[in-house]
């Protein structure tokens, strides 16, 4: 019995080794314009960072059977100042459902967008770490993620979000900090500053639920290989790589 446990610390600790300073392969790469004045948080998309911004498609479907344009369509742009990332979501959706009223149950079936970011594009496990983030955004504007201690919490101090909806589409103005994988829940952190040709790893993602039990699409922004898509809240590898540019 000695012998095996011997036998498998010798080999997870070779594996540990090979694997060391191995690093997430870059796709899905885009880059990232700065802006010298942050937009406006209003859910107006007025702003002078936006005006130029290119427009990136939800359109990867992780979960579900597929949708109908008349059911769900998404699309993102994406701007970058010193102390956050910012981000622009349109999405038109025939039915806004949020049947929990406690955040932190069942979160992932109502609609929400899904943020995820890999402040150091390293990828790799960060189910129950902060290796990287899976911010969850309702649409009361509460933002939850799953973190070391195993259960569910509010992260509402890592993003400034507004929601504007008019008819069928809703528009979302949304400012993140980043956050380094030694950020510790139980301990106050300055957030990362930002600069040229930083990468970033970065997903986005909307659940979408028109009022079943459980959400019935997840859609995502960056193809996932194979059959089981909806990975990215556990492997950020999946994740693609944003390029910070002036």
């Amino acid at each position: 019995m000695l012998r095996n446990y011997v036998l498998f610390f010798l080999v997870l600790g070779l594996h540990l080794g090979c694997n060391k300073g191995i690093r997430k392969e870059d796709h899905d790469i885009k880059e990232v314009a700065y802006t010298r004045i942050p937009p406006e948080l209003d859910g107006i998309a007025d702003d002078p960072c936006w005006a130029k911004g290119q427009w990136h498609l939800l359109d990867q479907n992780w979960k579900g059977d597929t949708f109908r344009p008349d059911d769900f369509q998404g699309r993102y742009k994406l701007s970058w100042s010193t102390n956050s990332l910012h981000l622009l979501v349109e999405i038109i959706d025939d039915s806004l459902f949020d049947k929990q009223a406690d955040p932190l149950k069942l979160w992932w079936d109502d609609d929400s967008v899904e943020i995820f970011l890999d402040e150091d594009n390293s990828g790799g496990l960060h189910q129950y770490s902060h290796n990287a983030f899976a911010y969850h955004v309702a649409l009361d504007g509460n933002v939850v993620d799953v973190g070391p201690s195993r259960k569910p919490r509010l992260y509402n101090d890592h993003l400034k979000v507004a929601r504007r909806t008019v008819g069928k589409k809703s528009t979302w103005e949304m400012s993140v900090a980043l956050f380094p994988d030694t950020y510790n829940d139980d301990q106050s952190q300055s957030r990362v500053q930002l600069y040229k040709d930083k990468r970033i790893g970065f997903a986005l993602a909307y659940c979408d639920n028109d009022g079943s039990k459980e959400r019935e699409n997840f859609i995502g922004s960056v193809f996932v290989p194979g059959d089981n898509k909806n990975t990215g809240w556990i492997n950020a590898d999946i994740f693609g790589t944003l390029v910070l540019v002036e």
